[in-house]
């Protein structure tokens, strides 16, 4: 084995220019990364110089078998944590041979959103709260709890340190260090409330960068613990029952909401994403009506609200920004799978340029 990690630790640059490039984009369920790597002849810093690629779309359920072409656009650039050296992780979008963009390609329309002027204007930030659960590959019950039972009920575990609390540490310091690596803006990470299950933050990011980074720091988690023999699950409730869900809360300011007087343009904008409550939940996420019952802090899926600091609003206001009077809002609603092209796109669309 350590002949193997000397080989998968060859530094290339001794003795080649050349680089490995590994292209990544989304299949067809919307929650599935897919990737394949090519040789390219010298470093690369802009994705516009890097090669289009192809795949068979026929196999990730995007293309039928008899047209299966489907064309890759590299978009974003990251420093690959696995190959280090210059070589590079490439997030894509899919596209038609004719240039349209697949109907599971939601990048595209997240981008022509985010290049409207009036939006651009107010260099939306974003804060994205991933939240995930570890599980046990031969069982698909999470990690740290006894086969076919259920570990002490929560309270010790958030945050929690030690052997009987915390399961899953190494997994997760590795993601931490391995996004910082690749360029990542990982702003930090915790233990959650229900054991086995984790979150790392990602931000500030601004505009289209929020969805590259989201994507390509689960990506960079996939892989780890696939290293690691241990599945990543997204789904918004994986354990039924008195355990908190997984989430994906996003937080949001406009320049108009972090300069002075900004509080008044953040009640506007919350009263805004009341008036579009179902169209949002629609597109936040995958059996996110297990996740929100108005339980384990979350409110309630039919009934949109707000607050100060209350962690069972919708959308929450922290102390600061109230004290302040300018600041940022944290929308909870969105669940751990959801996708985050559109739940960043649509939340600046509805609280900038829509008119009610």
């Amino acid at each position: 084995m350590s002949l193997l990690n000397d080989l998968i630790n060859i530094n290339l640059s001794d003795t080649t220019e050349k680089i490995i490039a590994e292209y990544i984009w989304i299949g067809g369920s919307g929650m599935d990364l897919r990737s394949k790597a090519r040789t390219l002849p010298g470093p690369v810093t802009d994705p516009a110089k890097l090669p289009k690629w192809n795949y068979d779309g026929s196999s990730t359920g995007q293309a039928p078998g008899e047209d299966s072409e489907v064309i890759l656009y590299p978009q974003a650039i990251f420093k690959d944590p696995f190959r280090k050296g210059n070589n590079i992780l490439v997030m894509c979008d899919a596209y038609t041979p004719a240039g349209e963009p697949i109907p599971t390609n939601k990048r595209f329309n997240a981008a022509k959103i985010f290049s409207n002027p009036a939006i651009a204007a107010e260099e939306p930030w974003y804060g994205i709260e991933q939240e995930y659960t570890l599980l046990q590959k031969d069982t698909n019950w999470p990690l740290g709890w006894p086969v076919g039972g259920f570990p002490g009920p929560q309270g010790p575990y958030y945050c929690g340190v030690g052997a009987d609390k915390s399961f899953g540490r190494d997994i997760v310091d590795s993601h931490y260090k391995a996004c910082l690596y690749a360029g990542i803006n990982i702003s930090g990470i915790n233990g959650e409330v229900m054991p086995g299950q984790w979150e790392f933050q990602v931000g500030p990011a601004v505009g289209i960068s929020a969805g590259d980074e989201v994507w390509v720091a689960r990506y960079i988690l996939e892989r780890i613990a696939e290293i690691a023999g241990v599945v990543v699950s997204f789904d918004p409730k994986p354990i039924p029952g008195d355990w908190n869900g997984a989430g994906a809360h996003t937080n949001y300011s406009t320049k108009s909401m972090r300069n002075d007087g900004g509080l008044a343009v953040i009640k506007k904008a919350i009263e805004k994403l009341g008036l579009r409550h179902k169209e949002h939940i629609a597109a936040y996420g995958e059996g996110n009506e297990r996740r929100l019952t108005g339980r384990h802090e979350t409110a309630d899926i039919n009934t949109f609200s707000w607050g100060v600091a209350n962690r069972g609003a919708s959308v929450r206001v922290g102390r600061d920004t109230e004290k302040d009077g300018k600041g940022y809002f944290e929308d909870r609603r969105p669940a751990s799978n959801m996708d985050p092209y559109v739940v960043t796109s649509m939340i600046a669309e509805t609280t900038i340029t829509w008119k009610p």
